[in-house]
């Protein structure tokens, strides 16, 4: 199997299990959303380790706690990622999966404006006008929903800042996972035993299987990513960009045709301009692709000849 082909194989993988969480975090319940984040920080870590014991990779650690801005870093990043895990999981079982799903069609837009105002990018009129219509939808939507759409500003903002950061630390994805659950997993166990003190813990009182499920929340957690991080590696990134918008259709059919969500027509329209401006910003980000390979490769380019991407 080639490169490439792999490379769809795991981001295909990884954006398909994104896109159907909702139906795992839906049997997690009656377990709360702080419960469920707690129980998904500490066995993460279980996981990772096991993982990274496995692959006898551990002397990353020494080398980071060397790096005190690098361990700030860290620290950072774990806190934007319990904000995003903890708002989706309360979107979800909420009953709110379609502003979920906004969240992460949104997404890509809030990255270029945090490229704008946190990096001083420049940006092309293309990605100006995808900006400028993602905006008039959070507007529709704000008068739709009689609110802001906080939910999924939330998870947008939160998941863009994570991946900034995670992009100056450069940590591969299963060590940075592992640190970040490690950062997070005290204050989870304090929580966890704080509700187990006052008998409102359900791990081991609801069924074997409820339990079965919350330990599995951490192998639910970096299996995905690993995938991605799988895929990163062996695709172009216009092509990664185009592959990512799989996982909030799927939530967004999850939260409409699964759990029968209201859909109604000025929501709609919302929806159909943050479609619209990802059609904008996709369509500018393939051309510019394809510009920027064609002065790389030269001639070769004429002939349909792609450099892949390095595994």
């Amino acid at each position: 199997m080639t490169p490439l082909r792999l490379g769809y194989l795991y981001g295909l993988g990884a954006y398909l299990l994104w896109g159907f969480f909702p139906l795992y975090l839906k049997l997690l319940r009656p377990a709360g959303p702080l419960e469920i984040l707690a129980h998904r920080v500490i066995w993460s870590v279980v996981f990772v380790a096991l993982l990274l014991g496995a692959l006898r990779n551990v002397g990353f650690l020494r080398a980071l706690l060397r790096r005190p801005w690098a361990m700030a870093g860290m620290v950072a990043a774990a806190a934007l990622i319990a904000i995003n895990w903890g708002t989706y999981i309360y979107g979800v079982n909420s009953g709110r999966v379609v502003e979920t799903a906004l969240g992460y069609f949104i997404n890509p837009l809030v990255v270029v404006l945090l490229g704008v105002t946190v990096l001083r990018e420049r940006l092309r009129p293309a990605q100006w006008a995808a900006l400028g219509i993602g905006a008039s939808a959070v507007v529709v939507l704000t008068v739709d929903y009689g609110r802001l759409p906080w939910l999924a500003l939330t998870l947008a903002f939160s998941f863009a800042g994570y991946g900034l950061v995670k992009k100056r630390l450069g940590l591969p994805p299963a060590e940075g996972l592992f640190v970040e659950s490690a950062v997070l997993a005290l204050p989870a166990l304090g929580y966890l035993a704080w509700l187990t003190a006052r008998a409102d813990s359900t791990f081991g009182h609801v069924s074997a299987g409820h339990t079965a499920l919350l330990v599995l929340a951490g192998a639910a957690t970096a299996i995905p990513l690993l995938m991605f991080a799988g895929a990163a590696n062996r695709l172009p990134l216009s092509s990664l960009g185009m592959v990512q918008y799989l996982a909030p259709i799927l939530q967004l059919g999850c939260g409409v045709l699964i759990f029968h969500e209201p859909m109604p027509p000025a929501r709609l329209a919302g929806f159909a301009l943050v479609w619209l401006a990802l059609i904008v910003f996709t369509a500018d980000a393939v051309r510019t692709s394809r510009r920027t390979r064609s002065r790389q490769t030269g001639p070769a380019a004429d002939h349909g000849v792609v450099v892949p991407a390095r595994p």
